[in-house]
């Protein structure tokens, strides 16, 4: 039973690892706490057989071979922190790249003589909508229920300097739109978070 143990938290790990899963994000999965999780990995319990059943599904296995011994389980290697900082850099590079736009833009329209610093409320709120897409791919997702949040009132802001600048119009009442949005997006992340199970 011991060996077992030992060889179920090996294959654990290493199936988790490689599908680049933090304990958390695996628990969440199967619906437990990420306590469980490791505890399995320390080989103190071996998962009951709904959630072995889950993480082969997940990891795209079988029970068998969670079960059985394979070759040992080594460390990650220093790739995945590598592209973890490169995914850093890029979105970073993506930030800094949209915002000397907007300068560059404010700049020149400044030298011939009609300066449009609204161009700085665009250039945010097309920031945001790129690191949106830029967590959803290199992230997973993560934090995306903020960024849209954030998303949410940087629209309004858009449409209500719009008016403004543009057609010198003070509709504050867009402003109204952004709680109804935020409670709409709370809604959906405590839907979308699964129940944890601690055994």
């Amino acid at each position: 039973m011991e060996d077992l143990k030992y060889i179920t938290a090996s294959n654990i790990i290493n199936l988790r690892t490689k599908a680049g899963m933090t304990q958390t994000e695996l628990a969440a999965l199967i619906s437990y706490s990420d306590k469980s999780v490791s505890k399995w990995e320390r080989a103190e319990a071996v998962p009951d057989a709904y959630v072995l059943k889950n993480m082969s599904d997940i990891f795209g296995v079988t029970v068998d071979y969670l079960l059985s011994a394979h070759d040992q389980w080594e460390p990650p290697k220093k790739k995945t922190l590598l592209s973890s900082f490169q995914a850093d850099m890029i979105i970073s590079i993506t930030m800094a790249g949209i915002g000397t736009l907007a300068l560059l833009l404010f700049v020149v329209f400044w030298l011939m003589g009609n300066p449009h610093w609204i161009i700085f409320v665009y250039a945010t709120l097309i920031s945001i909508i790129a690191l949106l897409v830029l967590q959803s791919v290199f992230k997973k997702g993560k934090h995306n229920y903020f960024i849209i949040g954030t998303l949410i009132f940087a629209a309004v802001a858009s449409l209500y300097f719009t008016f403004l600048v543009f057609f010198d119009k003070n509709f504050w009442q867009l402003f109204l739109l952004a709680p109804p949005g935020w409670i709409v997006l709370f809604l959906c992340y405590c839907l979308n978070r699964p129940k944890t199970v601690e055994k």
